[in-house]
């Protein structure tokens, strides 16, 4: 039987609480709705419920201890501040491992390397690999990741985000990686910034919680490229760049669109590689050039690297591909509705434009926190549609007007709502053989589509 991932004496050591009793937990959440058997729960105030009322559902559901702030009758560990606890089990986590530590954000694409990352890693350490779930990359999420790393793991793969300034130098602090990437610099959140090098700015705190002989990891071909670098500098004992350009560290020097992805070529120093990208488009290619200079950082196998980018599938959310019946047939749909912003459209475009549909569709929710610019990056967002030759949509939300506004008498294109109209207009609109992205904020709803497109309903 495998060592349990925390004991109440250690939680209690971690974080200056008081155990009620011994227990043994094998995994950490503050959802009550995920606690299963041995899990530890945390019983967080939040703004519109407090973890302390769950205590009965999560107990009856097979929690093994809390961590409270005020007595209970449940096996528990009594702290002045269960948030302020978290973290503290955050840290006692980082110091106890002697993992590889590496720390990934972005504008885009952190969650599909953070995956493809910890693909690469447990390729090579089968079961000794540990990463963030979900998108657990803000100021709780990023904490409970941790807390939930076993001491013996070997590789830890940690997401960051934010949408103001200061809050990765915070989060950077407690994962203090040993690698830190920045994928992709691009408008996102920009509701919080006064432009784009604020963003890369903000992005660039990553680098500041390296630890001593740090590897800082940076896109070659981003225009924010000598800012990361500049940012990097006081803190990386090395900066290893990456991109297409011949002039990066770690670079692809040919790829090729075939059936099962993308064939690539890649040069990581002197070395050569050749493997094939799973998962389709260039910002793909970025994201495994990214993967492999960051797996060489750690000192991990290239070449089974290169095996599990081959084998990587899409993720739900961001490029998960599936059919579904049409009349006469059926229909391709590119599942990206998890988030959106002006660079992933347009890279998720150009991926719709390479698929030999009968008809190419999109389904496109608002872009969201875009701030003064929203309605030229959202009409902006014309041209890369019908480059892809796109020809019928669906564009969903109130903020999307004035993309609606530059497609009038462009093509098949209606304007609805909310994403329950979007779902009834794709069933009036979609035919066999037909190829249809759906992408949009998070907050306007495409995943209920997609989760009803796979469940058949109509």
């Amino acid at each position: 039987m495998s060592a349990p991932l925390w004991t109440a004496a250690e939680i209690a050591a971690a974080t200056g609480g008081i155990a009620s009793t011994d227990f043994a937990a094998t995994g950490v959440t503050f959802d009550s709705r995920e606690v299963g058997k041995g899990d530890l729960f945390v019983a967080m105030k939040g703004a519109f419920s407090d973890g302390f009322s769950f205590l009965d559902t999560v107990f009856t559901q097979g929690a093994a201890g809390s961590v409270v702030s005020e007595s209970t009758k449940y096996p528990h560990v009594l702290v002045p501040d269960t948030t302020l606890a978290l973290d503290a089990l955050a840290r006692a986590a980082r110091a106890r491992t002697s993992a590889k530590i590496i720390g990934v954000t972005g504008s885009v694409g952190k969650t599909g390397t953070k995956e493809a990352l910890f693909a690469a890693l447990d390729r090579g350490a089968p079961d000794a690999a540990h990463r963030s779930v979900k998108s657990y990359n803000n100021h709780t999420g990023v904490p409970l990741s941790l807390a939930r790393m076993p001491a013996a793991t070997r590789y830890g793969v940690f997401e960051m985000g934010m949408n103001h300034a200061g809050e990765l130098a915070q989060l950077t602090q407690l994962v203090r990686p040993h690698v830190a990437i920045v994928t992709t610099i691009a408008p996102a959140h920009t509701e919080f910034f006064p432009n784009e090098e604020a963003i890369a700015d903000a992005k660039g705190e990553i680098f500041a919680g390296l630890e001593p002989g740090g590897v800082a990891i940076v896109p070659y071909d981003s225009p924010h490229r000598d800012r990361l670098i500049a940012a990097a500098r006081p803190y990386a004992a090395r900066i290893v760049t990456f991109g297409l350009d011949k002039a990066a560290d770690v670079r692809a020097v040919e790829t090729m669109r075939t059936a099962r992805g993308t064939f690539v070529t890649a040069k990581i120093g002197t070395r050569e590689l050749s493997f094939t990208m799973g998962q389709a488009g260039m910002h793909w290619v970025s994201n495994g050039l990214a993967v492999l200079a960051a797996v060489d950082a750690v000192g991990g196998d290239l070449a089974l690297a290169g095996l599990a980018l081959a084998e990587m599938g899409g993720l739900a959310g961001r490029g998960a591909r599936f059919t579904v019946a049409a009349p006469g047939g059926s229909a391709l749909v590119i599942d990206e509705s998890y988030n959106a912003n002006p660079a992933s459209m347009r890279a998720t475009l150009a991926v719709l434009a390479a698929e030999k549909g009968v008809r190419r569709i999109v389904m496109l929710g608002e872009m969201r926190e875009l701030g003064d610019d929203s309605d030229a990056y959202h009409a902006a967002l014309a041209e890369p549609i019908l480059a892809a030759g796109v020809e019928a949509g669906i564009l969903v939300g109130e903020r999307i007007t004035p993309l609606a506004n530059a497609l009038e008498g462009k093509g098949d294109f209606v304007h609805v709502a909310d994403a329950a109209a979007a779902r009834a207009a794709l069933s009036a609109m979609l035919g066999a053989g037909d190829a249809v992205l759906i992408k949009g904020s998070n907050g306007v709803g495409l995943a209920a589509v997609v989760a009803s497109l796979r469940g058949g309903t109509q």
